[in-house]
């Protein structure tokens, strides 16, 4: 095999390399809409807490960011579609896994291995679709059509997710990945030419460890400050150790001869402050769905069906602004669509501050149409800016690094987020319960909002406990809005700060 060899020209291998592109990233971004859907439904059927529905999702998260930085060297070592088709076997697998769970800690190692696959799956996606076509014009259309057949996973995710949760069980929402992933690999198998660039790929075992550490030690720290206060043994000791790794880790990738991590890349303010955007474009956008689906069934009281036709807003705009990426960089630097983009974000979330149990849906379908919009413009927009901020053999690491900082940011945002949301609704419903006259207020208000647990609240009628909690719900839900749309407007004023040489524009085809 020779790794510098063209890519093929044949229509055929070229539109089965696009299919199977697509549907691989459509069944790893499906998982994280869908099972957000499905999460109140998994807290009753797994008799789990809040920090619990943290780590269904964050243990995905966690393995697909720390993964990440070691998959993209792998594609670029040992052969970039033989990687990715790994990633579709194994994530497929995880798949089985997850439907077979009867508790929490199994769901959680199927979970795992479905963030490891997706770390040779969603990084690999751009390395494939960058080398197939290395015409700019071709490569942002087909990015854009990635991003946009990305963003239809988002909306079939919470439709699908909700009909199957109330009609055939929790455990549907993964099988379904299992007749996709077999027909992506056979796609994969013959429409992908292989391609490598080993001498340019990392060798960094202690690294690799240390990243899984010091991200896992951040995650574990964030959430069990959420369940035991900020300065709790459990968290206290978690963040230290985190600190303690990421220092380690960056000593590391300092001397290493080939690092997982390319510090030396982020010596360039561009590519630094783009995948800064790129953390927060997790942070805020990403890791947004956790907190809306939450809010739609525990607040507003909706079923999961209804949860899912609330949320196709947000994705529909997505899907119709990504669609339309390749023409609106024809007609304006990626540069002004990606801080558009994150400027949306970060307004739309700041006025989902506004929000409340009595809130019409109207107005949320607006933002999150707004939201949505944002996205469709970040998510593109910033994966061109990083691939054209760098040489064609630095494509799988530069992908890696962008990829693995949103997913480290959605990450952070659950964990911190979660936390900051349970904290603040915890001090609400405990100051409510008090001026009620409940005693033991504190530990009540705890129990509550953890398990969302109405027999916390016994003492009180029905419908005075169901609205204390909502309404404390409702608040930490503000709270949480608050600081990722402050991180969404931060990433657009950096953004701004930061002009690049030249504006990076597809050529006219």
């Amino acid at each position: 095999m020779d790794p510098l060899s063209p890519p093929a020209t044949d229509p055929r291998r070229r539109l089965a390399l696009v299919a199977a592109v697509y549907l691989g990233s459509f069944i790893a971004t499906l998982d994280v809409s869908i099972v957000n859907v499905a999460l109140p439904t998994l807290q009753r059927a797994l008799s789990t807490d809040l920090a619990g529905l943290q780590w269904v999702i964050d243990i995905y998260a966690l393995c697909l960011s720390a993964f990440m930085l070691s998959a993209g060297p792998l594609g670029d070592r040992y052969g970039r579609k033989r990687a990715w088709l790994v990633g579709v076997g194994v994530f497929t697998l995880g798949s089985a896994m997850c439907a077979l769970a009867g508790s929490l800690p199994v769901l959680l190692a199927g979970r795992a291995v479905q963030g490891v696959a997706g770390a040779l799956m969603i990084p690999g996606a751009l390395s494939l679709l960058a080398h197939a076509f290395p015409e700019p014009a071709a490569r942002a259309r087909v990015i854009g059509g990635w991003s946009s057949f990305t963003a239809l996973s988002l909306i079939l995710g919470p439709l699908l997710g909700g009909v199957l949760v109330d009609h055939a069980g929790w455990q549907s929402i993964f099988l379904i990945n299992l007749p996709i992933g077999l027909l992506t690999v056979g796609l994969g198998l013959w429409g992908i030419r292989e391609s490598a660039h080993p001498e340019h790929a990392a060798l960094d075992p202690v690294g690799q460890v240390l990243s899984v550490l010091w991200l896992g030690a951040l995650t574990y720290g964030l959430i069990a400050a959420g369940e035991h206060g900020w300065g709790s043994a459990q968290a206290a000791t978690a963040l230290l150790a985190a600190a303690v790794g990421l220092v380690l880790f960056l000593r590391v990738e300092a001397r290493v001869e080939r690092p997982l991590l390319p510090l030396a890349l982020f010596r360039d303010a561009r590519f630094s402050v783009t995948n800064f955007a790129s953390f927060v474009l997790g942070f805020s956008s990403y890791a947004s769905l956790f907190f809306f689906s939450l809010f739609l069934q525990q607040v507003q009281g909706l079923s999961p069906s209804e949860t899912g036709w609330r949320l196709v807003p947000q994705f529909v705009a997505t899907g119709l602004v990504a669609s339309q990426f390749g023409r609106l960089a024809r007609r304006y630097a990626v540069h002004t669509l990606m801080v558009a983009g994150y400027g949306l974000i970060g307004a739309a979330m700041l006025l989902l501050t506004l929000f409340s149990a009595d809130t019409p849906y109207p107005w949320l379908a607006l933002l999150f149409v707004f939201l949505g919009a944002g996205s469709g413009l970040a998510v593109p927009a910033t994966s061109t800016a990083v691939m054209a901020s760098v040489p064609a053999q630095r494509s799988g690491m530069a992908s890696a690094t962008t990829n693995a900082l949103r997913q480290a940011g959605m990450l952070i945002g659950i964990a911190l987020l979660g936390t900051l949301m349970s904290t603040r609704a915890t001090a609400l419903l405990a100051d409510a319960l008090a001026q009620a006259g409940l005693r033991d207020a504190q530990q009540a208000a705890v129990a509550a909002v953890g398990r969302h647990d109405l027999g916390a609240l016994a003492s009180l009628d029905a419908a005075t406990a169901h609205q204390l909690l909502a309404g404390a719900l409702a608040g930490g839900f503000q709270a949480a809005m608050a600081c990722a749309g402050l991180a969404g407007l931060l990433a657009a004023g950096l953004l701004l700060s930061v002009r690049p040489r030249r504006a990076v524009r597809p050529a006219r085809a």
